[in-house]
């Protein structure tokens, strides 16, 4: 089993700076780069089945680089909880991208999303002007769009920040569960190891969900209406991508409607469109022929 190994950036902030850990898979020298970014609630090693499969596949050299966004998984925490937002994201990403430009220079940038990092990567392939080492080539936004179902936003702050305590893996993979069946089917074997990273231990013994729970701050605070708002601002950062795109869908999700992937199929870069039956928010990537989309688009020339 190839393992990845852990890293970390520094990045700014108004609190004195942040550390961001990512996960490093395949060659630290290719030039072909592949950003996995995960969702709101996730970290890093959600990408392991897929980063393999890159790896496998790949002719060339290949990096496949998955960060724990800021207040996941390896990461630090913000001080400031109104941190937790799109822009800051954003910086960290530009300081990995460049952290990496020095290790070795990116030659063949591709981005995939979820959800969360989905918004992050649209965020960035819609902004020329941002000092990216190279364009993002292939963009693959994993069930989020410019229009972000508003029920789906209430359904997820509802369990957002509640980090709970469990006695072992088992019950806090079982715990999961009950709030992510709209993932889609997974063998008790494939969410064991969705989970396992998932959690940290707590000091008194047992175990907690690996994020800080700050980072439900911004999301209960957000209204409606500013949802609304923020909607023209990312249609405007969607119609400025240039990337070669990819949308995969959640056929049953609440988050994406299909609606709103087939005006995105019109618009912008003209996305591609795949959809996974018996699946909501979010497809993992984990099933096969979720991994085999995936991989196909990300090595096209």
């Amino acid at each position: 089993m190839v393992t990845p190994k852990l890293n970390y950036v520094p990045c700014a902030d108004a609190d004195g700076g942040h550390r961001m850990a990512y996960w490093s898979w395949g060659d630290d020298e290719a030039a072909r780069v592949v950003i996995c970014v995960h969702g709101l609630s996730r970290q890093g090693r959600d990408f392991d089945v897929l980063s393999q499969r890159l790896i496998e596949r790949s002719r060339d050299p290949v990096r496949v680089v998955c960060p724990d966004v800021v207040g996941r998984g390896r990461s630090e925490w913000l001080k400031n909880p109104q941190g937790y937002q799109l822009p800051t994201y954003a910086g960290d990403m530009l300081a990995l991208l460049a952290q990496l430009q020095a290790q070795a220079p990116i030659a063949d940038l591709s981005w995939f999303g979820t959800s969360m990092g989905g918004l992050i990567g649209m965020g960035i392939a819609g902004s020329p002007k941002l000092p990216l080492p190279t364009p993002i080539r292939r963009l693959v936004l994993n069930d989020v769009g410019p229009a972000v179902q508003w029920a789906a936003i209430q359904r997820i702050s509802g369990y957002l920040g509640q980090t709970g305590r469990f006695e072992d893996l088992q019950q806090a993979a079982d715990a999961m569960w009950k709030i992510s069946t709209s993932f889609g089917p997974h063998t008790p074997q494939q969410w064991l190891a969705l989970s396992e990273a998932m959690v940290k231990p707590l000091d008194g013994g047992g175990l907690t969900l690996h994020y800080d729970p700050a980072i439900s701050v911004p999301v209960k605070a957000m209204t409606e209406a500013q949802a609304a708002e923020s909607e023209a601002a990312l249609w405007t950062l969607y119609d400025a991508i240039t990337a070669r795109t990819l949308i995969t869908r959640g056929a049953q999700s609440d988050l994406l409607s299909r609606e709103t992937a087939l005006r995105m199929m019109q618009r912008g870069p003209r996305a591609e469109l795949m959809e996974f039956e018996g699946v909501g928010h979010a497809p993992t990537f984990v099933a096969p022929e979720q991994v085999e989309a995936a991989v196909s688009f990300l090595l096209r020339p």
